[in-house]
């Protein structure tokens, strides 16, 4: 039976706090994650298994789940493949080190992202903000319909960059590529997790074409005044607007 951490951060009122699940075999991390979470304000569930975490996360009303791979009676992949097939709910993957092949596998299966063990806490707080706040926006307010940095600005209502005045010609790729760099600026994003996002497909090493699609919007923003050469590629890993 999954627990419940009920809130018990101090001094701080909470009308509407966030219900999170972890599923996390390990006891001792799961508990150490919770009180995390409670400390921070949400409401936590825990599981440990995987059979039992597929039941909470379908049956309860949790905003987002915190996943691990390696789980007994069901292992994560399989339990997100079949949660997926009714539920759209925010997945963090919990990843083993260096595991470049779970990672990939998680974003084919529908995880909106992950964190590979050991993690810092404060960078799992901020990917779970910012999860939330991408997934369900109206639990914080009406969000922004312009973005700027520097000169360069993104009109959310009407799909438009601009630099200064000059309008950037971005195909339907090239905003959605442009668009998720600027949301998470000097934050590396990785090549699966921009496949998914931008391509709508797996990442294969083989495949350039978000290289392709990256160059063509960095000229575009060197030709417009703004120095494309912010978009940089991060040897290995991805991709960062600093």
């Amino acid at each position: 039976m999954a627990t419940v951490s009920e809130p018990k951060v101090e001094g701080v009122s909470i009308s509407n706090p966030a219900s999170i699940l972890v599923i996390e075999d390990d006891p001792s991390l799961n508990q150490q994650v919770a009180e995390l979470l409670s400390d921070a304000g949400y409401l936590v569930s825990k599981s440990y298994d995987g059979e039992e975490g597929l039941s909470c996360a379908i049956k309860g009303r949790h905003n987002l789940v915190i996943l691990d791979v390696m789980l007994p009676k069901r292992d994560g992949f399989s339990l997100l493949n079949l949660l997926r097939k009714s539920s759209a709910i925010p997945v963090i993957m919990l990843t083993a080190k260096g595991a470049e092949e779970e990672r990939i596998r998680g974003f084919q299966q529908g995880a909106d992202d992950y964190l590979a063990k050991p993690f810092n806490t404060t960078e799992l707080l901020l990917r779970i903000e910012a999860l939330l706040r991408r997934c369900n926006p109206e639990s914080f307010g009406r969000p922004p319909q312009v973005v700027r940095l520097d000169s360069l600005v993104v009109d959310l209502a009407n799909n438009q960059f601009h630099v200064d005045t000059v309008r950037l010609e971005l195909t339907p790729i090239e905003y959605k590529l442009l668009q998720t760099l600027i949301s998470s600026p000097g934050e590396i994003l990785s090549k699966p997790f921009l496949y998914q996002t931008v391509l709508h497909r797996a990442y294969s090493a083989y495949d350039r074409s978000l290289d392709m699609h990256l160059s063509r919007v960095r000229r575009k923003l060197n030709n417009a005044g703004w120095d494309g050469a912010r978009l940089q590629t991060v040897h290995g890993k991805g991709y960062l607007l600093a």
